[in-house]
């Protein structure tokens, strides 16, 4: 993941800093006529970034933008569906990306993306 730094100087990307810690931020990315809220953080071997709207869930173009904005171009990022047993939802239009900071994502051959 980016530095929140790095994060922050993006503002002329229609991104707004809410709020930073030691672990994470809370920020809103505009993309077309819609604000995204993020709380990105990373901590326990993880970069975590959740992107929510109130009345709906994001598109796949707007969790690229936010993934562009947040993580590294050579950084790989994945969105991750868990056992039913696992699963919690706290946001009914909340989606999530993933990258482990110890581990390379398994990726299939190029062709089959």
């Amino acid at each position: 993941m980016r530095p929140l730094d790095e994060i922050a100087k993006l503002s002329k990307l229609d991104l707004s800093v809410i709020q930073t810690g030691e672990d994470g931020g809370v920020f809103m990315v505009r993309h077309a006529n819609q604000w995204l809220k993020v709380i990105a953080s990373w901590g326990m071997g993880w970069d975590h970034v959740s992107v929510s709207l109130s009345h709906r869930t994001p598109t796949w173009a707007e969790m690229e933008r936010v993934k562009r904005i947040f993580f590294k171009p050579d950084e790989v990022a994945m969105q991750l569906h868990v056992a039913e047993s696992d699963h919690i939802n706290l946001h009914p239009y909340a989606l999530h990306l993933w990258r482990s900071q110890n581990e390379s994502i398994p990726l299939p051959p190029k062709e089959l993306v």
